[in-house]
C-alpha cells in the first residue's frame, strides 16, 4: 500500500499488523482521507494470507476523538450518502476474519469509541476515556454503535451511555464489560504485544471461524449455532493445522500453524 496521509501501517515478521491513526494534532479525528484509508487497510488485511492479527491504536495521547466535525463543510455529498460510506467502513472492519485488538491509549469517543468496540478485544490504558458523545453534538449514534453497545452491555446500559453521552473512565468501561483489560500506561504496549504475539501464533482458520461463530451468535437459535459449529469443525478437521496441532500435542512440542 502506498504511503498514507493519515495512517501508519506496520507489519512484523510474525504476522502482527499495527495500524496507527496518525492525526495527533486533532486527537486522531477521522476526516475523509482517514475514512478512505481505513477502508483500504481493512480490505487489504482481510484479503492478506500473511497478516495474522491487526492492532489498532492512535498516535500521541489519544485513540480517536471521532469524526472530524470541522471538516464536514468540505463534504458535498448528501448526509445519507456520507453515512452509507461510513457504514461500509464499519462493515469492512467487522468482516475481517483475523483477530483485532484495539489498543486504547487515550480518549476514544463517538465513532472513535465505536471503532474500538468493533474490534474483538480492547486493552485500555488507565488514562483512556470513552464516550458515545453524539448527543452532545446534536447527532445520533453511528459507526455501528447502535448494534454493538446493547450486545456488550445490555439495552438499558446502552441507552444510558448513548442518551447521556457521559465520558467514562477506563475503569468504569471495564466494569461495564466494554473493555477486556485496563493496564498502566507504561505497560500498555508490552501487554498488547504479548496478546498479539499469542494470537498470531494460533491457528488462523480456527480462530477466524471461532470469531465468526461468536459474532453471529445473537442472530441464531441454539439449533442453528450447533449446526454452524458442526460445519466449522468439519472444515477444521480437514486442515493441515489441525493435524499439526494433534502431532505437536503427541510429541510434546509447540505447534507451528500455517493457515491451511
Amino acid at each position: 500500500m502506498p504511503t498514507m496521509e493519515t495512517l501508519v501501517l506496520e507489519r512484523a515478521d510474525n504476522g502482527v499488523v499495527t495500524l496507527t491513526l496518525n492525526r495527533p494534532e486533532r486527537k486522531n479525528a477521522m476526516n475523509a482521507a482517514m475514512f478512505n484509508e481505513l477502508l483500504g487497510v481493512f480490505r487489504e488485511v482481510d484479503a492478506s494470507t500473511t497478516d495474522r492479527v491487526l492492532v489498532i491504536t492512535g498516535a500521541g495521547d489519544a485513540f480517536c476523538s471521532g469524526a472530524d466535525l470541522s471538516a464536514r463543510g468540505s463534504d458535498t455529498r448528501h448526509a445519507m450518502q456520507r453515512l452509507h460510506w461510513v457504514a461500509d467502513i464499519a462493515l469492512a472492519l467487522h468482516r475481517i476474519p483475523k483477530p483485532i485488538i484495539a489498543k486504547v491509549n487515550g480518549v476514544a469517543v463517538g465513532a472513535g469509541m465505536n471503532l474500538a468496540l468493533g474490534c474483538d478485544l480492547i486493552v485500555a490504558s488507565e488514562q483512556a476515556r470513552f464516550s458515545e458523545i453524539f448527543a452532545r453534538r446534536g447527532l445520533t449514534i453511528d459507526f455501528g454503535g447502535s448494534w454493538l453497545l446493547p450486545r456488550l452491555v445490555g439495552m438499558h446500559r446502552a441507552k444510558e451511555l448513548a442518551l447521556f453521552a457521559d465520558i467514562i473512565s477506563a475503569k468504569e468501561a471495564a466494569e461495564m464489560g466494554l473493555v477486556n483489560r485496563v493496564v498502566p500506561a507504561g505497560e500498555l504496549d508490552a501487554f498488547v504485544a504479548d496478546w498479539a504475539k499469542r494470537l498470531a501464533a494460533g491457528p488462523p482458520i480456527a480462530l477466524g471461524m471461532t470469531k465468526r461463530l461468536l459474532s453471529n451468535t445473537f442472530s441464531m437459535t441454539m439449533d442453528e449455532a450447533l449446526e454452524a459449529e458442526g460445519m466449522a469443525q468439519s472444515v477444521n478437521s480437514g486442515t493441515e493445522d489441525t493435524a499439526e496441532a494433534i502431532g505437536a500435542f503427541l510429541e510434546k512440542r509447540e505447534p507451528k500453524f500455517k493457515g491451511r
